[in-house]
Order: structure tokens, then sequence, then C-alpha cells
């Protein structure tokens, strides 16, 4: 379970720090484009969409679902994916290899990101905490 959550809107991260002091500062390009909603994910293998131009995304609103996720309202209109614990954790403790594979999948379909986006990346982990 998170301990806290922390939106740092101007440096566009969201900090995650899980009870064991595990934590991370994810961007927030990083959990739009890695929303484990339907829309992102698809129904089944083979059916994801790819998530382009999402560089300036903002989260607006973080929102609890009970004792085990938070919904995230992000500014391109987007709330539909339960980013539950156990998914942030995965997402701070794998950013580098889902980061990758991300930006290896916008190279295939010929996407260039946004020249001189901010905090470009997935993140990383606070100072201190185990990653």
């Amino acid at each position: 379970m998170a301990f806290s959550l922390r939106l740092r809107r101007q440096s566009r991260l969201l900090e995650v720090v899980f009870d064991e002091g595990e934590g991370y500062a994810l961007t927030f390009e990083y959990l739009r484009v890695m929303s484990p909603s339907a829309e992102v994910r698809g129904h089944g293998p083979g059916q994801e969409v790819l998530q382009v131009r999402k560089e300036h995304v903002a989260i607006t609103q973080v929102e609890p679902v009970g004792h085990y996720a938070v919904r995230l309202h992000f500014d391109d209109g987007h709330n539909s994916g339960l980013y539950s614990w156990a998914f942030l954790k995965d997402l701070g403790r794998q950013r580098e290899k889902y980061w990758q594979s991300y930006v290896d999948r916008l190279a295939r379909f010929a996407v260039e990101r946004v020249a001189g986006a901010p905090h470009a990346g997935p993140g990383e982990a606070l100072p201190g905490k185990p990653a």
C-alpha cells in the first residue's frame, strides 16, 4: 500500500512512497502513456493503442479508489485507468524497461517526441529509498 502520494504539478511528477519506504517520482507523461485502462491497453494482447503527443499532459486530480488504487485525471480528458498500488510499484521498479519499450514503439511507427518536452523519461527512484 502507498504510504504517501504527492502531486508536484510544476515539475510534472507524481511522488509515490510505499509503506516499506520504497519510492518513485514518476512523470505525468509516463503515467499517461502506461495507463492501465482498456483505452490504452486494449482488451487483450496486440490490442494496445500507442499513446502519442502526451509530452505536456498534466494530472489535474488524484482520486482515491478504496484502499487499493487511485484514479488519475489528466488534462487531456483521460481518467479511466485505475492505478493500483501494485501497478504503481511495478511502474516504478520497471520504469527504464517500460520507457525504453515505449520509445522503441514510437520509433517503429516513425513518431518523434516533441523536442524540448519537459521531464522526458519515466522518472526516478526517490533519494534514500531502495529502488
